[in-house]
């Protein structure tokens, strides 16, 4: 179940006749949906109130942690376990491994590793599978190789977490080569192969591998399941060829969100200002939940292609549908380069300055560069004196404004 109103309902039946905090099976499994329907302060709120907690309660509010990215928390919780003699199983490591997916988690990351290994849970077959993904997420190389160099057996779920691994940390040709590996020794592909191949091939490999794939796909009848086709959008997007991107697309029977992105990232990222407008539009008209990657996409469209007016609009729509909630850089960064690009300089400047957040030195850099470009001197002194400011070592800034200078004079 993963309807929170539906759930609310039955935890108020248990709490109206007493069988809720009291007994530990009625609140794991509240525990447990109101996990799975990532809604915490609930899941927190029951997980207090229970009398009793066994393994099963601490791992579902774990994993509920896990799937709303929140590593440090589900440590804590395991650390609480420990003191509590509630001994964490397979599924409880297996959950926290799961929580970390970011490059600042890494620290944390190796702390729940040497755990793993303590309890002497490597030889579980998932347990290397589990380690090689989130290394890979969290983008480190080192960590990665050295759990793949240690794995001693070659299964689906080890062959499937090393091509995806490989995919996550943009070693695309190696991944199409282990594929290729895994069809020889004549293990199984199943729908996570395909996905994690798809987004191996987007990055490095050739069109010609992805067509293989495709087709491969074609045969093996899984070319209806959404994640597969939304690989294969991305993919064929990714690489220029916008048509068959657009063929798959037609194909799929509900687009989602991740349907809707890969579409207008192709768009976005070959200069179809136009086009990616147009589908932009569409997913308002149908009601599609837009989120801050939709608009930075639509707002890098329009950069690229010069609709600054539609730009703008967009960026005003984020504003008052509180999309800028938290205050994303990227977006901000995107407009001024929307702005620059267009030569209308003080309206980026202004831009700069007006941010609720700190300014990145690139935001800067590109601004002045923008300037050089438009011979706007008054400006280039002020962009210079801030990035001199923000990076006192970097001489790029007096080169840059040199470069202006010169650029006037002739």
């Amino acid at each position: 179940m993963e309807d929170a109103g539906a759930g609310a309902v039955l935890h108020s039946v248990a709490v109206k006749y007493g069988i809720c905090g009291g007994n530990v099976i009625v609140g794991t499994a509240l525990v447990d949906m109101y996990a799975k329907c990532h809604d915490m302060p609930a899941t927190q709120q029951v997980f207090q109130e229970m009398e009793e907690k066994n393994v099963s309660t601490y791992t579902a509010i774990i994993g509920g942690f896990a799937s709303v990215t929140r590593p440090r928390d589900a440590m804590v919780l395991v650390k609480e376990m420990e003191q509590s003699e509630v001994a964490p199983n397979m599924m409880t490591y297996s959950s926290l491994l799961s929580s970390f997916a970011n490059p600042g988690d890494l620290d944390h990351w190796r702390q729940a590793h040497c755990a793993v290994l303590k309890k002497g849970l490597k030889h579980n077959p998932y347990v290397p599978s589990t380690l090689m993904t989130m290394y890979s997420r969290c983008g480190s190389l080192e960590g990665f190789r050295k759990v793949q160099m240690a794995v001693s057996w070659q299964d689906q779920v080890s062959l499937n977490s090393v091509i995806s691994g490989l995919s996550s940390l943009g070693l695309g040709n190696e991944a199409f080569e282990q594929f290729l590996e895994m069809r020889r020794h004549g293990a199984d592909t199943d729908l996570f192969t395909f996905a994690s191949m798809l987004k191996a091939i987007g990055s490095s490999s050739s069109l010609l591998e992805g067509r293989q794939v495709h087709a491969l796909i074609l045969n093996t009848g899984h070319d209806s399941d959404v994640n597969v086709q939304n690989g294969l959008i991305s993919m064929y997007a990714r690489r220029g060829e916008i048509g068959e991107s657009q063929n798959v697309f037609a194909s799929v029977q509900a687009p989602g969100l991740i349907s809707w992105s890969s579409l207008l990232s192709g768009y976005a990222q070959h200069g179809c200002g136009k086009e990616a407008v147009e589908v932009f539009e569409q997913m308002r008209r149908l009601n599609v939940h837009l989120d801050h990657t939709t608009f930075l996409l639509v707002l890098t469209a329009c950069s690229h292609t010069g609709l600054v007016d539609q730009g703008l609009e967009y960026f005003n729509l984020m504003r008052t549908d509180g999309f800028l909630a938290g205050a994303w850089q990227e977006q901000y960064a995107c407009v001024v380069d929307l702005l620059a690009r267009a030569g209308r300089l003080r309206e980026a400047e202004f831009l700069v300055t007006d941010m609720p957040i700190e300014t990145s030195v690139s935001v800067y850099r590109s601004l002045l560069s923008a300037c050089q470009i438009h011979g706007n001197l008054e400006i280039a002194v002020r962009v210079s004196a801030r990035l001199i400011e923000l990076c006192p070592d970097d001489a790029s800034g007096h080169v840059q404004l040199c470069s202006v200078v010169e650029g006037l004079c002739w």
